[in-house]
């Protein structure tokens, strides 16, 4: 079993900045990626940001440039800082953990996830 707990998120202004983290606990050492995810009020589940065991990184369109994700193995955290915050930012961010070598944009194929955390970006 792995547990995810995800850092306070909080309220921006447009053209902000927050950093985001996540820690892992349990049996992280079989992790293949860990994942950040976000979901708006009525909206699905949409992939932000991936980084694998190997360090290869990825983006969605819509953040690409402006997120960055980032892994401290030594203390099981994976970040997510993200620049120049636009309104449509705003949502729940979930930190996710997937087990298998399979594609990192899907959000069924993780087997772990964090509460949530609530970004807020105010123009």
């Amino acid at each position: 079993q792995v547990q995810l707990v995800e850092s306070r998120g909080g309220l921006v202004q447009s053209g902000g900045s927050l950093r985001l983290s996540c820690v892992a606990s349990g049996r992280t050492y079989t992790s293949y990626a860990m994942g950040w995810f976000r979901q708006a009020p009525g909206k699905q589940r949409v992939f932000v940001a991936a980084i694998t065991r190997t360090d290869n990184t990825y983006y969605s369109d819509s953040v690409k440039g402006r997120f960055t994700i980032s892994k401290d193995n030594a203390k099981n955290t994976v970040f997510l800082q993200m620049n120049s915050l636009k309104p449509e930012d705003a949502a729940v961010y979930y930190c996710a953990d997937q087990r298998r070598i399979l594609s990192v944009w899907v959000p069924s194929n993780y087997d772990y996830w964090g509460q949530g955390t609530q970004v807020t970006v105010s123009s």
